[in-house]
């Protein structure tokens, strides 16, 4: 038998297509990932790799032998998850995390108290395995592990909100209006104005923000405070306008992002997972349908 340590470094380097990633991953250098990969080769007595540059792809024979691992490796991982089950491990970005996530876990808990959910900070790719993640709440945009089980969260729906004050000093009645106002946005969606003006059928405004902001937590509470005009997710934005420190004057819209749930194959047959699923499900099925109708032209 070829050694597993030789056949792990063999699948994450396939996996990635990088020895340098696979070296981070396993946490080795990157000589030792390619003298275990060399050793494998000399053991199976064919070549795994096509070496290209920078690039390392898998010839047709290393590509069957890597499908092979990663769903072995899975059921390693599944089996142990089933004799000493960890923490469940929840990804989403910082917004949704402090602005709709962390105001509801304790609903979560009320009815599922014995089951532990770490949470995880982040909004880009994630490796199921590397990073422990069991399941991570993404934009459409993010393209998933080929692995992850897909669930539709449902449409995104988008729209300018400032505070009152702000309205009552800088009144908003069509979408042209916004010419004449401060606008703000993020850095992590700079292209926020323009999604919301295209799926209003506004494509024809320029709509250029005057002041960014890092995430949309940081940007919901400038807008709060009077510092301007903000397009945001309904769902981010549901307690300011719920209290009044926000208003909506074109309402919400569905944008073109979708939400969607990844979850991790080897976590999927636990029962603590499936709990927390079924409830993400149905706490963001109260956001599929609209607020209410947009107005104003919008």
């Amino acid at each position: 038998m070829p050694s597993l340590v030789a056949l792990r470094a063999f699948e994450a380097t396939a996996r990635h297509r990088s020895m340098s990633r696979a070296a981070e991953e396993l946490c080795v250098t990157h000589g030792a990932v390619s003298r275990h990969v060399k050793a494998l080769e000399a053991t199976l007595g064919v070549q795994l790799l096509a070496r290209r540059g920078t690039a390392t792809d898998p010839t047709p024979e290393g590509q069957r032998l890597a499908e092979g691992l990663t769903t072995a490796f899975g059921v390693i991982h599944a089996t142990l998850e089933r004799v000493r089950p960890g923490p469940l491990t929840l990804s989403c970005s910082a917004s949704i995390m402090l602005c709709w996530l962390i105001p509801r876990m304790a609903g979560f808990h009320r009815r599922n108290p014995d089951v532990q959910v770490e949470l995880n900070m982040n909004y880009d790719k994630v490796d199921f395995s590397r990073d422990n993640i069991s399941l991570a709440i993404r934009s459409s945009t993010i393209p998933p592990p080929r692995d992850a089980i897909i669930r539709e969260l449902g449409a995104e729906w988008i729209g300018p909100v400032c505070a009152p004050d702000y309205l009552a000093a800088m009144p908003l009645a069509t979408p042209d209006d916004l010419a004449r106002a401060h606008l703000l946005a993020t850095n992590t969606r700079p292209e926020a104005w323009r999604d919301w003006a295209e799926a209003t059928g506004n494509g024809g405004l320029t709509l250029k923000a005057q002041r960014s902001f890092d995430h949309f937590y940081l940007l919901i509470q400038a807008a709060a405070c009077g510092l301007g005009v903000a397009v945001v997710p309904h769902m981010l934005a549901l307690s300011e306008l719920q209290s009044g420190r926000l208003v909506a004057p074109f309402g919400f819209t569905p944008g073109a992002r979708h939400l969607r749930l990844w979850i991790s194959p080897q976590a999927a047959i636990r029962a603590e997972l499936r709990a927390l699923e079924a409830w993400l499900v149905g706490e963001m099925a109260t956001f599929g349908a609209a607020p209410r109708p947009a107005r104003g032209g919008a």
